[in-house]
């Protein structure tokens, strides 16, 4: 009887570890990979011609090699030092807006290695590590640092920034920025560019 009754327990405990098992494998599938990287999930997919199952693999290789990070904080100092620059590349958009993109990106970069992720001299490396963490934010990154480096418009530029600030925000707030906060204004028609942030003194020129 008693044997019979060990029998029934390790089945049970045998069935019960396959089904957790299959529901982790599940939580780090499909649904785990939409579920972490939003939007950038789309892209990867995108990126690798509508191949699901490529662009799943390659955020699973980011997840492996970039999980664990841990994320450095910032001193209170350190973090105005980055505000007051950011708000400096902002006013400069105006009159140079290549120039401050580049600025910009280099910039974003800085922080990101401060904060952690991999140096900013290996791009791919670093943004791969920042999706993991900051999955609704990365695009705007990426969009900055190609605009960087072409000649684009001014209002490819002023977008491109506009989306990195999302980035520069959640990297330098002491809490987690809502990936869900409404996206800023447009352009005012006067040729300012728009960059009400939160962390934001009164631009120049501005009425404000």
């Amino acid at each position: 009887m008693i044997t019979v009754v060990v029998v029934a327990v390790l089945v049970i405990a045998l069935v019960t570890l396959r089904y957790t098992g299959r529901g982790r494998a599940r939580g780090s599938g499909r649904r785990g990979l939409k579920r972490r990287f939003g939007p950038e999930y789309e892209c990867a997919v995108a990126r690798q011609d509508g191949d699901v199952r490529a662009a799943e693999r390659e955020l699973g290789e980011r997840v492996r090699r970039h999980g664990f990070l841990q994320e450095q904080p910032l001193s209170p100092e350190v973090r105005e030092q980055y505000v007051a620059q950011w708000d400096a590349v902002q006013e400069r958009f105006v009159d140079s807006p290549q120039k401050a993109v580049t600025e910009a990106d280099a910039l974003l970069a800085r922080l990101a290695r401060d904060r952690g992720f991999p140096d900013g001299q290996q791009f791919e490396e670093q943004l791969a590590a920042l999706s993991v963490h900051h999955a609704n934010f990365v695009q705007g990154y990426r969009s900055m640092h190609a605009a960087a480096r072409d000649r684009s418009g001014t209002e490819e530029m002023r977008e491109a920034m506009v989306e990195a600030r999302g980035l520069f925000e959640a990297l330098v707030a002491e809490r987690q920025v809502d990936p869900d906060r409404r996206r800023p204004p447009s352009p005012d028609g006067q040729g300012h560019a728009p960059w009400p942030l939160t962390t934001r003194r009164h631009a120049k020129g501005s009425s404000t």
